[in-house]
């Protein structure tokens, strides 16, 4: 049976409908005059539907795309939708042309010039030679349709066409873009490289500037290299490039409408761009170089610092704004990515066009650290879109010291975890500095164009080791070998310039001469650096600095306006169908609000969202399942049972309340928590909170925890209003399902950092998230949220208690008793409280007192001692916990309780109850937990 030359194509194309641009055209050319093209093809579109009318304005491709779409759905069953055949042997390799050009589209990266110094191994590509398709030296000279007119013609000599790929694909240019499923991004980049074969010619202005910026790059590191000879630095010898990449980029997104722009990286040339990018002055660093004090708190080293300016572009002033970073490297990106979040939802910037985030990265960390995969995976959802990120890979070829790329990861490319995204990955060779700026075009238009990542791999080298005090020959002979002899990249990009005859070698030396003048001044570096930056839409954070811990605020509500809101909370849309046991949780919610039922924690809460979103405070509730809540109490988002719709009654309080978001997560801790305090860093007037499905999953999240929430402050002077509502309790569920880790909390709180706060009531939890937004201190706010008390019979709240209290750092005894009887006081946290409750009640021992201290750090050390000297005649005080006892509060909290008791009772000591220590958090077996728990509570109230 003959083929079709359409099921050809189809047959031997790598790409299903690859070849589509080629028939189109071929088709157009059919439509205005049938005989210009072949008999073949002729016969191939006449079987086709014919549509005549307004040909001329507008020739419709539906009949040539339906027909290799029904091709598709049929090609498994090698049905054959067309008789004619392909009958001539120049037809035939026309095919093979056609192929061997998506061959180069596909792979053509993999022959590319990418690495500086020549060390890469590249193994054949069969696919790139001609024999492979059946196609030989004699074809050279033949004449072959392109397919398409993205190289500026529609046919050309094989030898002429192979040419202009290799220039595309092969060159110092390497792009992966052909795993993009999306046809039309597909199409878009394609026409951008080949339209210009991947090598634009610039102006000679570009081309100097380019030269100037790499000027500034190697200038600044022989300075300090020079100055302060073996102190880290983390220089950028070997990717000098980067700086005239980010200049571009920058410039190139004002252009585009961008105001803002983001920036994170880790310690490798960050130097280098907060002096030539940003434009701190070089002063300044020279003060960090000789060891003074810049800042209050602990501080931090140079490279790890973060900056802020604003620059001139054509499309006017941009802020840019460098964030603080650790030396957990990939950290820092999805911390960027909450950052513009909230600038963007400051601006109203739906689509992402004026706030744009960068992240550069090294190339080990890209491949081997898992937030990077995670952050990726966020990019589109709708919690965390920022419109696209442009990352820029700083790829010195080696991760810290290894000295095989074998060991750094298990793929053929550093960036082949961005494919999950579908992101398009430019390969550069950062010693053609102008295929740099190309391709800096080109991601910086993608991402405005489709709202989408884009990746810049920069391959480079390390001119010194891990850090300058390293000496890397160690592990790295035969490459430091090479680069001891190898020019830098501006010495190349200048003798380039030089004997093109855009500068003389005297421009050269001036233009070195001009950079070094102005930092033995020091002067700023950067010239598009706005000096009196337009700060009108900048943040003013003095509203919430010098606050005193102890500092009141009023948490209470009109009783009308809870019930108010309340009702609203319960209402749904016309023909909204709840599920039922949903509707029997928002008939409950009526009754509460009415003053006929006690209210629960879940309306409780909703009711602290609804009455601060009245008072003018915008919320944002993130985490893996907050719209039901994982222990179903929330019911913030209800989902309509006949067409899956959802309603959120939060969004709908009046018309012109602030905004409420409120969205499901992936399934991640880390890079979800690094965004939500990059978010809470930037919009300090939002009650912000992320909510762990378990409590326990929070050690996924370990690294923002300690490097950021609990210490940023201290380090950066960054305030940060995050609350984080961790489930904890024990009740049976397991090692994984019983303990937020309250100690590591505990153990990581000093200098008033954050806040621990374990509510036992529905009261306490309304006031503790009102008195979070509406107190001026941004502190952030760790609490350990229940599990079982959320539906618990004696943990509610009156309606008054929630209009007219406010939270309670310590709880007294609720019972009534003569104070002076008391004889044992119990202190705890938490759930334990009922249990130690029941077992008092149940033994009718009216000599203890059960007191709860709701909030362990700050420790409230004096509310404590009001509460403790109503008790004259104590003989045994005691603290309670349900966690082992090497964990929970008693290592970190004792202290506190002592200083108390030796004021008020000298010579008393603190007695500790609680599980055996364990290694575990908790036991597995129901049984032996129950056993636990009995004697615990039993040992509290009866010694």
């Amino acid at each position: 049976m003959h083929e079709s030359i359409m099921e050809l194509m189809w047959r031997t194309s790598h790409l299903s409908g690859g070849n589509v641009s080629y028939v189109e055209q071929m088709y157009e050319d059919y439509l205005r005059d049938p005989n210009s093209v072949p008999d073949q093809w002729r016969q191939e579109f006449d079987r086709l539907p014919r549509h005549t009318e307004h040909v001329s304005q507008d020739i419709p491709h539906s009949a040539i795309r339906d027909h290799f779409l029904l091709l598709s759905k049929n090609r498994k069953r090698a049905i054959p939708v067309a008789t004619s055949t392909v009958s001539t042997e120049h037809e035939r390799k026309q095919v093979r042309v056609l192929k061997l050009i998506e061959a180069y589209r596909m792979r053509g990266h993999q022959v590319a010039n990418l690495d500086p110094l020549g060390l890469q191994q590249r193994k054949p590509v069969p696919d790139l030679d001609l024999r492979y398709h059946e196609l030989s030296e004699a074809d050279l000279d033949t004449v072959f349709q392109i397919g398409s007119l993205f190289f500026g013609k529609a046919e050309a000599p094989l030898k002429e066409i192979i040419a202009d790929l290799k220039q595309t694909y092969c060159s110092t240019v390497g792009a992966e873009y052909m795993h993009i499923v999306d046809t039309k991004e597909r199409l878009w980049l394609q026409q951008r490289l080949e339209s210009v074969r991947s090598r634009p010619k610039y102006e000679p202005e570009f081309r100097k500037h380019i030269l100037e910026r790499l000027t500034a790059a190697e200038g600044l590191e022989k300075y300090l290299g020079s100055r302060y000879a073996g102190a880290k630095r983390f220089g950028l010898e070997g990717g000098e490039s980067l700086i005239a990449l980010m200049d571009e980029l920058i410039q190139r997104s004002g252009k585009l409408g961008a105001k803002e722009l983001v920036i994170g990286m880790a310690h490798r040339g960050r130097l280098n761009c907060l002096i030539n990018i940003l434009g701190k002055n070089p002063s300044e660093l020279f003060q960090e170089f000789d060891g003074k004090r810049s800042l209050s708190g602990s501080g931090d080293v140079k490279y790890h610092q973060g900056f802020s300016s604003n620059v001139m572009t054509p499309g006017g002033e941009v802020h840019l704004a460098m964030a603080f970073n650790p030396s957990h490297l990939e950290i820092v990106s999805p911390v960027v990515e909450g950052s513009v979040r909230a600038r963007q939802d400051r601006r109203g910037d739906s689509r992402g066009e004026q706030v744009v985030p960068v992240a550069i990265h090294g190339d080990a960390a890209f491949a081997g650290q898992g937030v990077v995969m995670e952050t990726f995976q966020m990019s589109q959802t709708r919690a965390y879109r920022t419109g696209g990120t442009v990352h820029i890979i700083i790829n010195n070829q080696v991760g810290f010291t290894t000295s095989n790329p074998l060991d750094s990861r298990s793929t053929e490319y550093c960036t082949d975890v961005a494919k999950i995204v579908e992101a398009p990955i430019f390969h550069v060779n950062g010693d053609d500095p102008e295929a740099v700026a190309f391709v800096t075009q080109v991601a910086v238009d993608y991402r405005n164009e489709f709202g989408r990542d884009v990746v810049i791999d920069l391959v480079c080298y390390r001119r010194r080791g891990h850090n300058e005090a390293d000496e890397p020959s160690a592990t790295q002979p035969l490459m430091y070998e090479k680069i001891r002899k190898h020019p830098t990249t501006r010495e190349i990009y200048a003798k380039r310039l030089i004997l093109e005859g855009v500068i003389d070698e005297a421009q050269s030396r001036q233009m070195e001469d001009e950079y070094r003048d102005a930092l033995d001044n020091g002067r700023h570096v950067v010239k598009s650096l706005v000096l009196e930056p337009n700060t009108a839409l900048f943040v003013d954070w003095k509203p919430y600095l010098g606050h005193e811990w102890t500092a009141k605020c009023d948490t209470r509500v009109d009783i009308k306006l809870l019930q108010e809101l309340g009702e609203k909370l319960c209402q749904v849309p016309e023909n909204f169908v709840v599920q039922r046991q949903v509707g029997k949780v928002l008939d409950d919610r009526r009754l509460m609000s009415a003053g006929a039922m006690p209210v629960n924690w879940g309306h409780a809460e909703l009711l602290a969202y609804a009455s601060s979103l009245h008072q003018g405070h915008p919320i944002r509730l993130t985490g893996q399942d907050v719209g039901r809540g994982t222990f179903s109490h929330r019911h913030a988002v209800l989902h309509n049972q006949k067409d899956g719709s959802t309603y959120v009654a939060l969004q709908n309080l009046s018309d012109n309340q602030p905004r409420f978001t409120i969205h499901d997560s992936l399934l991640s801790e880390e890079a979800v928590l690094a965004f939500e305090y990059g978010y809470s860093t930037t919009m300090p007037n939002v009650l912000v909170i992320w909510e762990a499905q378990f409590g326990d999953f929070a050690n996924g999240a370990q690294v923002v925890i300690d490097q950021f929430i609990t210490s940023g402050e201290t380090k950066w002077g960054r305030l940060c209003g995050l609350t984080m509502l961790l489930p904890h309790g024990y009740e049976g569920q397991g090692p994984e399902h019983s303990s937020a880790r309250l100690e590591r909390f505990l153990q990581l709180c000093a200098e008033h950092n954050i806040q621990v706060c374990v509510p036992t009531t529905p009261a306490q939890v309304f006031h503790m998230l009102r008195r979070q937004v509406i107190r001026p201190l941004r502190k952030p706010l760790v609490v350990m949220s229940p599990k079982s008390l959320l539906r618990h019979k004696q943990a509610v709240s009156s309606l008054e208690e929630l209009a007219n209290g406010s939270f309670q750092t310590v709880i007294p005894e609720v019972a009534e008793q003569d104070k002076s009887k008391v004889k044992r006081l119990v202190m705890c946290s938490g759930k334990v409280y009922y249990d130690l409750l029941n077992k008092r009640d149940a033994e009718g021992r009216d000599d203890v007192a059960i007191i709860r201290i709701e909030q362990l750090y700050p420790f409230p050390e004096d509310d404590l001692g009001e509460v403790m000297g109503q008790y004259p005649n104590l003989e045994s005080i005691v603290w309670c916990q349900e966690e082992p006892m090497n964990q929970g509060a008693w290592y970190c909290s004792q202290h506190h309780m002592r200083n108390v008791i030796r004021r008020l009772f000298p010579g008393q000591d603190l007695i500790g109850v609680g599980r055996p220590h364990s290694a575990s958090p908790a036991v597995g077996y129901t049984s032996v937990h129950l056993e636990e728990q009995e004697k615990l509570v039993n040992d509290a109230i009866n010694g």
